[in-house]
């Protein structure tokens, strides 16, 4: 399945070429301008251009923290939370008896609550976020430090 873009992205090479384009149409409208009117159409140039500037970096700011989750640290990869191997170790044995009990939790937040576990959240929060019981939480985190130690020596030959 493809997926359509309503406007193609924008690249850097774009970007660049679009803001050449545009010094070299303030330089022509600078020189064009009669004399009295150059130092005022100069200021005005100037001080859009930081204008939109600083509303380029704000925008590609936002853009950055709005794409990381909450509690990342600004360095960490994004990608990792939600990856193939994500639920690598989902204690699916010991939650089976919760799923099948009344107002169970859906499985999709057993596994949202699992991911955040494996990423070091307390049970006390999981629980609050997610509207988890705290047993279950409990028991999520429990596992997903049990896995974390297993993990690297599963790796070894």
């Amino acid at each position: 399945m493809t997926t359509v873009t309503p406007f193609p992205p924008i690249t850097r090479g774009t970007a660049l070429g679009g803001v050449l384009l545009l010094v070299v149409v303030e330089g022509v409208a600078v020189g064009l301008a009669p004399d009295r009117l150059r130092l005022f159409l100069s200021g005005v140039l100037v001080g859009a251009s930081v204008a939109g500037l600083l509303l380029a970096l704000l925008l590609a700011r936002s853009r950055r923290r709005a794409g990381r989750p909450a509690g990342a640290p600004a360095g960490e990869d994004d990608t990792q939370w939600f990856s193939a191997r994500s639920l690598e170790g989902f204690p699916m044995e010991q939650v089976r008896p919760l799923l099948l009990a009344p107002d169970a939790p859906g499985l999709n937040r057993l596994y949202t609550a699992w991911i955040f576990a494996t990423h070091g959240h307390d049970p006390q929060w999981i629980a609050h976020h997610l509207d988890l019981s705290t047993p279950t939480a409990r028991l999520l985190v429990a596992a997903a430090r049990r896995h974390a130690t297993a993990a690297p020596l599963e790796g070894r030959p």
